[in-house]
C-alpha cells in the first residue's frame, strides 16, 4: 500500500540547504508541474500516469494539504501572502 511520505524539498537555485542539512537523491514526484518550490516531494516510484493514479487513489492524506509550504509557515500562510500582494 502506498503511503504518501513527505520527503522534503527539492534542491534548486531557489531552495538551498541550510547549514547542517544534507542533500540526498530520492525517487520522488511533485503534485503538479511547477510545485517544486512550494510543495514538498512525495516519495514515489511511479513512472506513468496510471501508476500515479494508483498511488493517489489509496493515499490516506491529500497531497495538497500535506505538502503545501504555505501551510507549514503558519496556519494562515496563504492568506498572509495574498494580503501582501504575492498573488
Amino acid at each position: 500500500m502506498f503511503d504518501a511520505t513527505i520527503c522534503g524539498w527539492r534542491f534548486s537555485p531557489f531552495l538551498q540547504p541550510e547549514d547542517g542539512e544534507t542533500i540526498t537523491e530520492e525517487l520522488v514526484r511533485f503534485r503538479t508541474v511547477g510545485d517544486a518550490t512550494c510543495t514538498a516531494a512525495i516519495e514515489s516510484s511511479a513512472s506513468t500516469i496510471e501508476q500515479v493514479i494508483a498511488e493517489t487513489s489509496v493515499a490516506r492524506i491529500t497531497e495538497r494539504g500535506a505538502t503545501r509550504a504555505d501551510d507549514r509557515i503558519s496556519e494562515a500562510g496563504m492568506e498572509d501572502r495574498k494580503r501582501t500582494g504575492y498573488f
